[in-house]
C-alpha cells in the first residue's frame, strides 16, 4: 500500500516532465511514422528540452541511428521501449544504499545551497530512518542564515528527533563537535549534520564546510561516512554546476533531488549520474515530512513516460 501510494506520488510529481518529454513526443512515436534523419532531429529536441542531459540524449541517439542503420528499427512505435532501456541503463546500478557504520554512530552531512530545500531534506531524513526504528540527531551548523537553527528546530518537534545548536554566528565546527560527541554518548545511530546553504560561489563558506567534515572526522571515525548534496530539480542543469562546486570542497557520495514535484526538468536526474558519476539516492516531492523515497530507475524511467 504504502509504495503504491508512493507510485502515484511519483508519477503525479512528474506531471510537469512527463508534459514537456512523453507528451512532446506523442505526435513522434505516432503509429506507422518512419524512422528518418527529420525523426531523430525531433527526438534529440525533445530529450535535450526535458533535460536529459547533452551526454545522455547523444548516446541514445546514437544507439537508435545504428539501430536503423542494421534495419533492427523502421517503424517509431517500435523505440519506445529501446529508449526506456537506454534511459534505465544510463542510470546504472550505483549502490543507492545509506552508508553505515557499524561501529557507532552513522554521520550524515548534508549540503546544498540556499533554498534547495536541505533543511526539509534533513526532516525527512531524519523521519524515514526513525520510522525504521533508529535513534537520530540532528546538528544545526547552518550559523549564518538568520532563524536558520529555528527552521530546523520547527522540523525536529514535527519528526520527533532531538536537535544540537548554538547561537546565530557561532562556529559550525563547534556546533558539529558538540553534536558528534553527544551523539557517542548517547548511542545515537545517525547524526544527522545540517550545513549552511552554501553559495557555490564562495569559497570562504566551501572552505567551512571542509572543515565541518574534519571535525566531524576527528571526532567518529570515519566521518561523515555519506555526504548527501541536495539539489533543487527545478533548476535543471545549473544543478550540475552546483554538484562540481561542491563536489571540490567535499566527497559527496549522493544527490537529494528535491522539488521533483515542481519542475519540468525531472530529466536532470539522468544528467547527474552521466556527467558527474554521483548517483541521485533519495528523491522527495511533495511538502510533507514524509514525502520521501530511496531513488529506483526503473520505477523513475516508468513514471516519467506514464507508465
Amino acid at each position: 500500500m504504502v509504495l503504491k501510494k508512493w507510485l502515484g506520488k511519483l508519477s503525479s510529481g512528474l506531471a510537469k516532465t512527463r508534459s514537456r518529454l512523453a507528451d512532446g513526443m506523442r505526435d513522434l512515436f505516432r503509429v506507422g511514422r518512419k524512422v528518418d534523419a527529420a525523426f531523430l532531429e525531433e527526438l534529440e529536441e525533445t530529450l535535450i528540452l526535458g533535460d536529459v542531459g547533452v551526454a545522455t540524449t547523444q548516446r541514445i541517439i546514437e544507439d537508435l541511428k545504428a539501430r536503423y542503420r542494421d534495419r533492427e528499427i523502421t517503424a517509431a512505435d517500435d523505440l519506445l521501449g529501446i529508449i526506456k532501456r537506454d534511459l534505465k541503463e544510463g542510470l546504472g546500478d550505483a549502490d543507492r544504499s545509506l552508508h553505515t557504520n557499524p561501529d557507532g554512530p552513522t554521520v550524515v552531512m548534508v549540503a546544498g545551497v540556499n533554498g534547495s530545500g536541505k533543511t526539509t531534506a534533513v526532516a525527512r531524513l531524519a523521519r524515514m530512518l526513525m520510522g525504521q526504528g533508529r535513534s537520530v540527531l540532528l546538528a544545526a551548523c547552518d550559523t549564518f542564515r538568520a532563524a536558520a537553527h529555528e527552521q530546523l528546530g520547527i522540523w525536529s518537534d514535527r519528526v520527533g528527533a532531538d536537535m544540537v545548536h548554538h547561537q546565530m554566528g557561532a562556529d559550525p565546527a563547534a556546533v558539529a563537535y558538540d553534536a558528534a560527541e553527544a551523539a557517542v554518548s548517547r548511542g545515537i545511530d545517525f547524526l544527522l549534520v545540517d550545513t549552511a546553504g552554501r553559495l557555490h560561489t564562495q569559497d570562504h563558506l566551501m572552505r567551512e564546510l571542509s572543515k565541518i567534515r574534519n571535525v566531524l572526522a576527528k571526532k567518529v571515525p570515519g566521518a561523515p561516512h555519506e555526504v548527501l548534496l541536495v539539489l533543487d530539480a527545478t533548476t535543471g542543469q545549473n544543478a550540475i554546476a552546483q554538484a562540481k562546486q561542491f563536489r571540490e570542497a567535499t566527497d559527496v557520495t549522493g544527490v537529494f533531488l528535491a522539488k521533483l514535484d515542481g519542475t519540468a526538468k525531472g530529466g536532470i536526474v539522468l544528467a547527474i549520474r552521466k556527467e558527474l558519476g554521483i548517483p541521485v539516492k533519495f528523491v522527495g516531492i511533495g511538502e510533507g515530512p514524509d514525502d520521501i523515497a530511496p531513488f529506483d530507475p526503473d520505477t523513475f524511467v516508468e513514471a516519467l513516460f506514464g507508465a
